[in-house]
């Protein structure tokens, strides 16, 4: 008749315990790497943001001088100003859309993944699955 020998016992608990804490270690470092991914993306989206609005005050700048332009000169000047701020304006439109989509991709920066995954895994180590 054979006995349960405790260092069996022991060593099967060690090995629990450090496979948990690999596992755990394993999760927050998929939980930070999605958090870089997506506070990345907030970044170039800040950052094309950021471009679009100094793009529009050249815009705006362009435009008065349109204006200006058509009220004292001929049709030539003031048109190839307005072509080149209605340009501007097509430019800022583009970095917006694009900042503001790159900001809705990393947001909110939290590891939705590495949550998931955590999840997965307390229902594998409670169910012995």
């Amino acid at each position: 008749m054979p006995f349960l020998k405790t260092n069996g016992v022991g060593n099967a608990a060690k090995e629990f315990v450090e496979r948990a804490r690999s596992i755990v270690r394993l999760e927050i470092e998929l939980a930070l790497l999605e958090i870089k991914t997506k506070l990345t993306r907030i970044g170039v989206g800040i950052g094309l943001v950021t471009g679009a609005a100094v793009v529009a005050v050249f815009a705006l700048g362009f435009l008065f001088a349109a204006i200006a332009a058509a009220i004292a000169l001929a049709l030539p000047w003031w048109a190839s100003l307005l072509i080149v701020s209605v340009s501007l304006f097509g430019i800022t439109a583009l970095l917006a859309i694009l900042g503001r989509n790159s900001i809705k991709a990393g947001t909110p920066p939290m590891p939705q993944e590495a949550i998931e995954e955590a999840k997965l895994t307390t229902g594998a180590v409670v169910n012995g699955k």
